[in-house]
């Protein structure tokens, strides 16, 4: 691919990504779902209002930037409501959401082609990105969970990019991306998970190097106490299913050789562990401290210290995952396959010219004959086809490993990783970095945790797609084809709830809501 189609393929994905944020951004004049806190805190700042937030206020006082600047703005008030505590279109408070949330993809794909440098890659990480419904949905309206995850994707960019350089342009890459660590922090405390992600893959990078430094680089175990037979059919099978996977990909290995094409990632161990505690540690700590000042100098009500002991209080008051507290609450096994998504709003009238219900319960059983619902859930094939993914790639790094365990009956690493080795490493410590601190959280959770690791799965089904589109075999393209359309075909045919769009009854369940736990 030319860098001129690359280039007019990334425009696409941002205007496309665009275009659907801000379409009726203004269609529902109320507060949607947890609006009802972060629009009105938004306007608090505005007005000088104290007020309590049982988060980090960076988001908030983005959205209350954008507040402003909208109420500047000489149009898009042709509706207007009270409900923030001031006379507020609800595109001034939603606006600066949807411009964040549109550039998301194209971090995305930022990201995908500093680990590989390959354009495709990039291309449909970024693609499929702007095809998800969950990021949709979250970029509409004045939520908090955009910044998260942006903040968090501009760290690891950050990261990637001061791995490609030297000395003072290295040090500076790796200011920004603490500062963008720390803002992630400071808009959730879960935007830690980056930076533990980040932490990771840089131990993992010193773990390789030792490795293969070590005078003793062999590891010897016991392999596993199966009987013969049965270790010489594992041994078979995943042998031939290693062998088949690298026929598949026999091309883009030539020409990965001989090219030598490489990953920032094998520079890790460039940076000490004086350099990560200082640019990854000290730097998000004093940000997240910085970005407290101006909440606090309004609510002086609690101190740096009393204000973090009664955020820590309120979560864990929320009780467990059950729907007695919240009728959406999710634990994260529910995450991967999207068993529990939520409805942000829900209303009924009883003709598509009526006024636009925004208030109040929905019409009694039988008499709304449409149907307006915003559904915070993913794209179903997306998410379905990403986990595929991501488990596909835990089973190409174990096969690199388990293999010469049971068959040489010691433990090594190959002597040079190659590319795909490192993105395979990458996407799954970090997915893994962002869902597994979930497993110890009793409080009540919803499937919008879920997108700082549901990121990752669309960086791993776009490095397969693509080592698909890259095959010799005409069937492994074509495999690569239908995913990729099946995943576009699926947005367009939810996008009716993720924009809010009227349905029939028919039309939204059982067409639309397959499984009575996605309602």
């Amino acid at each position: 691919m030319t860098k001129k189609w690359f280039r007019i393929g990334m425009a696409g994905i941002f205007i496309f990504s665009l275009a659907l944020r801000f379409w009726g951004l203004e269609r529902f004049n109320t507060l949607v779902f947890d609006e009802v806190y972060f629009a009105k805190f938004g306007n608090n700042y505005l007005t000088h209002t104290p007020f309590f937030n049982a988060h980090p206020p960076l988001s908030q006082y983005i959205i209350g930037i954008g507040i402003w600047i909208g109420s500047h703005v000489p149009f898009w008030h042709d509706t207007q409501n009270g409900l923030t505590g001031s006379m507020r279109s609800p595109w001034t408070y939603r606006w600066l959401n949807a411009l964040t949330g549109s550039f998301i993809p194209l971090v995305v794909a930022a990201i995908a082609y500093h680990l590989s440098y390959r354009r495709s890659f990039a291309l449909l990480a970024g693609f499929f990105t702007a095809c998800d419904g969950l990021f949709l949905v979250e970029s509409r309206y004045a939520l908090n969970n955009i910044y998260i995850v942006i903040f968090g994707l501009l760290g690891q960019l950050f990261l990637l990019l001061a791995l490609e350089n030297q000395n003072q342009r290295r040090s500076f890459w790796l200011v920004i991306a603490g500062i963008s660590f720390g803002a992630s922090v400071g808009t959730k405390w879960n935007g830690l998970w980056f930076l533990f992600g980040a932490y990771l893959i840089w131990i993992t990078g010193w773990l390789i190097r030792s490795l293969h430094s070590s005078p003793y680089p062999q590891l010897s175990f016991q392999s596993p106490s199966f009987p013969l037979s049965i270790e010489r059919q594992l041994i078979n099978f995943f042998t031939k299913w290693y062998r088949r996977w690298s026929e598949v990909n026999q091309n883009f290995t030539q020409q990965t050789q001989s090219n030598e094409i490489k990953t920032p990632l094998q520079n890790l161990t460039q940076i000490n562990v004086f350099q990560m505690l200082f640019y990854m540690g000290i730097i998000p700590g004093v940000v997240y401290s910085l970005i407290w000042i101006p909440h606090l100098e309004l609510d002086k009500r609690y101190g740096f210290i009393s204000v973090h002991q009664e955020i820590l209080r309120f979560h864990l008051q929320m009780g467990g995952n059950s729907p007695k507290v919240h009728p959406y609450c999710a634990a994260w096994y529910k995450w991967p396959l999207m068993t529990r998504p939520m409805a942000y709003y829900y209303q009924t009238a009883q003709k598509v010219t009526d006024p636009l219900p925004v208030m109040g319960p929905p019409l009694p059983s039988g008499v709304g004959k449409v149907i307006y619902d915003v559904h915070a859930m993913g794209n179903p094939f997306l998410w379905w086809f990403g986990i595929a993914a991501i488990v596909f790639l835990v089973g190409m790094l174990l096969l690199q490993l388990v293999i010469p365990w049971v068959k040489q009956k010691h433990f090594s690493a190959p002597e040079t990783l190659s590319v795909d080795t490192w993105i395979a490493l990458y996407l799954v410590i970090n997915y893994a970095a962002n869902l597994l601190p979930w497993v110890k959280v009793t409080r009540c959770v919803f499937i919008y945790h879920y997108m700082s690791a549901v990121i990752f799965v669309f960086l791993a089904i776009a490095w397969f797609v693509d080592q698909c589109l890259r095959s010799y075999y005409r069937q492994i393209r074509a495999i690569g084809v239908t995913i990729t359309f099946i995943i576009f075909a699926a947005f367009v045919f939810w996008m009716p709830i993720y924009l809010g769009l009227p349905l029939s009854p028919g039309g939204y369940k059982p067409l639309r809501m397959w499984f009575n736990s996605w309602i």
